[in-house]
């Protein structure tokens, strides 16, 4: 019988830790180790029941843990703003930021409060925003931001000539973007602490493929059953063949949020079978991610769209 893989986590006591997308799935499984680690986890959510039955299944867990709710939409920049305002007015450090929640592949195209393609507007652009809004209380932390990509991020690319999709949506193709799109900014974040002296590394990682609820039923995405593929993953799964579990897939972004080993501008996932499953390492970035220039205009084009800037970053000289 295969052995299912785990890794330890530091000492996180004294930590503060926000998770975004921890109400189930993979960030759920997250949340639970950090704060079996010692982190003070925040759950930024969209519905607070599910918060509430999250919490407490990581206080059954882990019956000291410190773990609290905030409100976040990441499809509304008001309350992308609202929350950074309220951890701001917290003041504490932030050690650890996960860009972890997302929507994948509405069957049919929907926007986000502000008007921009649901996936894009929420996987991308939402943690962008955070990102911007949270900077302050990141440096203060030396913080190190890991975004959560997917295997759809070695397909396709950025749709530069529609990034909102309104001439041909394409389901797939709009969530691979906007993993893409997570990625470049998640590696130009990296190269911008760095030459600006802003103190926070910044790296990606996937989970492989687990049974999660991203392809199940989403009313509110417009999907009212299961997909075929996820009754196919869940099957498997179940059986240990070839994919991952929920909790074997959280493993990738433990380790590069928290390994002491686990540098900024790389990209982690599981090193089994063509990264589907097994203990976390690191991997080549997809295609994709591998352009300086592409990250740098998304970096600029999701500037503007969200109306936020960073701080400037002296070009070198000569």
């Amino acid at each position: 019988m295969a052995t299912t893989p785990d890794i330890p986590a530091p000492d996180l006591t004294g930590r503060l830790a926000v998770v975004t997308g921890a109400s189930d799935g993979v960030g759920l499984g997250l949340a639970t180790r950090l704060a079996g680690a010692g982190a003070e986890v925040v759950l930024p959510v969209r519905n607070p029941r599910k918060g509430d039955a999250a919490i407490a299944k990581i206080r059954h867990r882990h019956p000291g843990a410190e773990v609290s709710l905030r409100e976040l939409d990441l499809s509304s920049l008001a309350s992308i703003a609202a929350l950074a305002d309220r951890l701001a007015g917290e003041g504490r450090p932030i050690h650890v930021l996960v860009n972890n929640a997302g929507v994948m592949t509405p069957p049919e195209r929907r926007t986000t409060e502000d008007g921009f393609e649901l996936q894009f507007g929420t996987n991308h652009l939402g943690h962008v925003a955070l990102v911007a809004g949270l900077l302050p209380l990141l440096r203060a932390g030396r913080a190190r931001v890991t975004s959560q990509l997917s295997v759809a991020a070695g397909r396709h690319g950025i749709n530069w000539d529609d990034l909102q999709w309104e001439r041909n949506y394409r389901g797939n193709r709009a969530y691979s973007q906007s993993k893409i799109a997570l990625g470049l900014f998640g590696l130009e974040l990296d190269r911008r602490s760095r030459e600006g002296g802003w103190g926070i590394s910044s790296n990606l990682c996937h989970p492989g493929v687990s049974p999660t609820n991203l392809l199940a039923a989403r009313p509110e995405v417009g999907r009212g059953r299961d997909t075929a593929k996820a009754r196919f993953i869940r099957a498997l799964s179940a059986r240990g063949v070839l994919f991952g579990t929920v909790d074997t897939a959280s493993l990738p972004a433990l380790h590069a949020a928290t390994a002491p080993g686990a540098e900024g501008g790389r990209f982690y996932g599981p090193s089994g079978f063509r990264h589907f499953s097994g203990p976390p390492a690191e991997q080549e970035p997809y295609p994709g991610l591998r352009s300086t220039d592409e990250a740098r205009r998304i970096w600029t084009t999701s500037e503007e769209l969200i109306g936020l800037r960073f701080p400037a970053v002296e070009a070198p000289a000569g």
